[in-house]
């Protein structure tokens, strides 16, 4: 964020982010309402609008006000939302849906949205896919769609505890980038690298995104990682060693997460910021295209 001609100087630390003006040494992605002076969470008091700092509440005025400067912003850059679980309930709200969808429909719904390069589907009698009749949705409605109440219950579980606390920390916009692009990579890696005739569904791409996203946070904000590592570790040994997993689509959703991750939190502030962070995840979606490509290109 720049600042503003007379507004008094922000401390930055060695990474760039803002100390709070009244603790330096304290990392903040949230400022004042009324003078935009980073102020960490001991400090912040809440206002009809946001937070304020403590001597803008005991004044009544800014220092250096900002008409800009309405709404405190995460460590993203992204705006501090009063439900900072909205886009996760979402979410797991369409993922139920589908899943009772497939309780009602059955086989025939999953032959139309499953994930597959190439096949023919006896239920349907023709062949399906998205290189055989380039059903490129697949793509997207596999993310959403699961077969069995443990798949579900475990990718809903994990979204519920991961997704709070990043689309807090990243801010609805970019948090739902961060899904649904980490999902995709998944999804095109499997794509590539998987039999032509092998189904995959299921939101664990995107989960796994979540997953490196919050090593890469927990990182940046200097936080134990030992809690999140091992939940890391559990999880790759069990897509390694539980047969019918696709791996392709739990390491492509999971370098994807931490890519995207990295140049969101990482952003330098001011006018660069959200062209870092657009960069990010264009070339994360780049890597996705090129990979479509090649697969479509070597199954016609």
């Amino acid at each position: 964020m720049d600042q503003a001609p007379g507004s008094p100087q922000e401390p930055q630390n060695a990474h760039g982010l803002p100390g709070c003006y009244r603790h330096p040494g304290r990392e903040t992605g949230i400022s004042c309402t009324r003078c935009d002076r980073p102020i960490c969470t001991e400090c912040m008091v809440d206002a009809s609008v946001g937070f304020q700092c403590p001597e803008c509440v005991r004044t009544g005025s800014g220092t250096g006000h900002r008409p800009n400067a309405s709404r405190p912003r995460t460590i993203a850059g992204g705006t501090v939302a009063a439900d900072p679980h909205l886009v996760t309930k979402i979410l797991i709200g369409i993922n139920l849906a589908v899943f009772l969808a497939v309780l009602a429909l059955g086989d025939q719904l999953l032959g139309r949205l499953t994930l597959i390069a190439g096949a023919f589907d006896r239920d349907l009698g023709e062949l399906v896919g998205v290189a055989a009749e380039g059903e490129w949705y697949r793509l997207v409605t596999s993310m959403f769609l699961h077969e069995a109440v443990w798949h579900i219950f475990f990718n809903m579980l994990l979204l519920w505890w991961l997704g709070g606390p990043l689309e807090q920390a990243l801010g609805r916009v970019r948090y739902l980038a961060l899904y649904l692009i980490s999902g995709l990579a998944g999804g095109a890696l499997t794509y590539l690298i998987a039999a032509p005739n092998q189904g995959s569904l299921g939101a664990s791409g995107a989960i796994y995104g979540l997953l490196g996203a919050t090593v890469v946070l927990m990182r940046r904000m200097r936080y134990d990682l030992r809690p999140i590592l091992v939940l890391l570790a559990i999880n790759l040994v069990m897509t390694f060693w539980w047969e019918g997993i696709a791996w392709q689509a739990h390491i492509g959703g999971l370098i994807a997460g931490a890519v995207i991750a990295y140049g969101m939190v990482h952003a330098p502030q001011g006018k660069r910021r959200n062209v870092v962070q657009f960069a990010s995840c264009a070339l994360v979606v780049l890597l996705v295209a090129v990979m479509l490509v090649i697969r479509t290109v070597s199954l016609t």
